[in-house]
């Protein structure tokens, strides 16, 4: 794909997840190494540190960085899926939300195991995205239950565990993902049910060390109701932040750690973003 393609895809979310963003971007970049198509492609996501770091990174050295880079990602998301297929066993029932690579990954290898297990996923409106994750784990031949989301008390009822990804995760240890996440971490920790994070750990955002906090990012209303109505005010927020005391842990190629020890490891891995 050309540098407009890329754009195209993933501001349209043809190209979704954010390690797959932040890949393509820099395979963007890599075609137009230029400031304004830096500021664009940093524009595109702005809920995303993965993008913004990994270009940051690139744009220092991008010859030798960006073979440094693509180098790391493939390695750490292999950690990453080894490391979240030891949490699944055989007869699990396992929650998940929206659609994460990290998460499809780590199912997908936990099957290759020869675990047997179930899913229960949403369709994660208005852009049903959870439809993506259910097709890809059934080309896997994994067992899924999908569930409008309004039904994902329902869906979380009898769950072992519950895995989702990340879009950004803060200073203060709150993660940012998918609308509708927060509501069903709540409803795990009512239950006992273990909630793990499955994320790089360049979701890190080092700008809230700063104070600044994550923008949550609003999609437009059309995509919800298309209804002129001075009286209707559509909200299409697509993102929202978690409250740290919901996670059990945060799989990473770090480690598997609780938000303290996950924040630990970053000061020790990555001092100079601190």
């Amino acid at each position: 794909m050309g540098f407009g393609e890329i754009v195209r895809g993933i501001k349209s979310l043809k190209i979704q997840g954010a390690t797959n963003v932040a890949v393509w971007a820099v395979r963007a970049y890599m075609l137009k190494m230029t400031n304004s198509s830096y500021k664009k492609l940093i524009s595109l996501r702005p809920t995303e540190p993965f993008l913004r770091n990994a270009l940051k990174f690139v744009k220092a050295n991008p010859k030798k960085n960006s073979r440094l880079f693509f180098n790391k990602i493939d390695k750490d998301l292999k950690k990453i899926t080894y490391l979240g297929a030891n949490k699944i066993q055989s007869n699990y029932i396992i929650f998940t939300h929206c659609h994460a690579n990290t998460v499809v990954n780590i199912l997908k290898e936990a099957k290759r195991r020869k675990k047997h297990f179930t899913v229960h996923n949403t369709e994660t409106r208005p852009r049903f995205q959870g439809r993506r994750t259910a097709l890809e784990l059934a080309r896997n031949k994994i067992h899924v239950e999908h569930y409008i989301d309004s039904a994902g008390r329902l869906a979380l009822k009898k769950a072992d565990i519950m895995l989702i990804g990340a879009d950004a995760i803060t200073s203060e240890g709150k993660i940012v993902n998918k609308i509708g996440s927060e509501m069903f971490c709540e409803i795990a920790k009512k239950r006992g049910i273990p909630v793990y994070v499955c994320t790089h750990s360049w979701k890190f955002d080092p700008d809230t060390i700063k104070g600044f906090e994550e923008k949550i990012e609003e999609r437009k209303k059309k995509e919800v109701w298309d209804v002129e109505n001075k009286y209707i005010d559509v909200k299409n927020p697509c993102f929202e932040f978690i409250n740290p005391e919901l996670i059990t842990g945060i799989i990473s190629e770090l480690g598997v750690y609780n938000i303290n020890g996950f924040i630990r490891e970053i000061k020790k891995r990555y001092p100079e973003i601190f």
